[in-house]
């Protein structure tokens, strides 16, 4: 029996379509002298990460935004998270993903007025808060990347050309699980070598947002 190679035929298509975003907020965007825009990591929901910044909206507007793909993070179909993006069409991904955010920050600034408008990203939200202000158009005035890792594309002069004048700072916990001393140097060497400026923040904890370092990257 001949065995038929059908994929020979299979074409793969792109069509762009509408889509609902969800996000939650925290604070009065009319008084607000700074948005922050905070990415969540992976398998999270917005609203549970934006209970980390409570407490901390006097005088901010912060907007967790929800990475467009959720599922089930359980055999048992009972609790979901999100993601912002696989290896899989990656590059549309990345589109999307810096459309969407693009279109957030429009509506936070609208709102807003003139403002600074900031950024965080924790853990796989790092890779989507870099590739964003890389490919977005959006202003970013302060950068912060807690526990994640910068994304493997950009090289040495892009991240000159983009970063030179931002205000980043990297972030990690002594006690990470999935990062430590090897990684957090390799990435602020990398930066070093682009001539990009930054500062790194350790604290003794793990894979997690810590309070007293938060509050003092928000609101100073």
């Amino acid at each position: 029996m001949k065995c038929l190679r059908i994929d020979q035929a299979l074409q793969q298509h792109h069509l762009t379509v509408p889509r609902t975003a969800r996000y939650h907020t925290l604070g009065d965007a009319a008084k607000a002298r700074a948005i922050w825009i905070v990415l969540h990591g992976y398998g999270q929901l917005a609203r549970y990460f934006l209970r980390k910044f409570e407490g901390l909206e006097d005088g901010l507007l912060i907007a967790a935004p929800e990475g467009l793909s959720r599922f089930y993070t359980d055999e048992a179909h009972s609790r979901v998270g999100a993601t912002w993006m696989t290896r899989e069409d990656r590059e549309n991904e990345i589109h999307d993903q810096c459309t969407y955010l693009d279109a957030l920050a429009t509506e936070l600034l609208r709102t807003s007025g003139d403002v600074h408008l900031n950024v965080l990203g924790f853990s796989q939200g790092v890779a989507t808060a870099c590739r964003w202000s890389m490919n977005g158009n959006t202003k970013i005035h302060r950068l912060v990347l807690w526990a994640g890792g910068l994304p493997p594309e950009p090289g040495a002069d892009q991240l000159h050309e983009v970063w030179a004048n931002l205000d980043l700072h990297l972030v990690l916990g002594t006690q990470d699980q999935y990062a430590g001393d090897k990684e957090l140097q390799a990435q602020s060497a990398r930066l070093s070598m682009a001539n990009v400026s930054h500062q790194v923040h350790r604290f003794q904890g793990g894979h997690e947002l810590e309070q007293v370092l938060l509050t003092r990257l928000l609101r100073s």
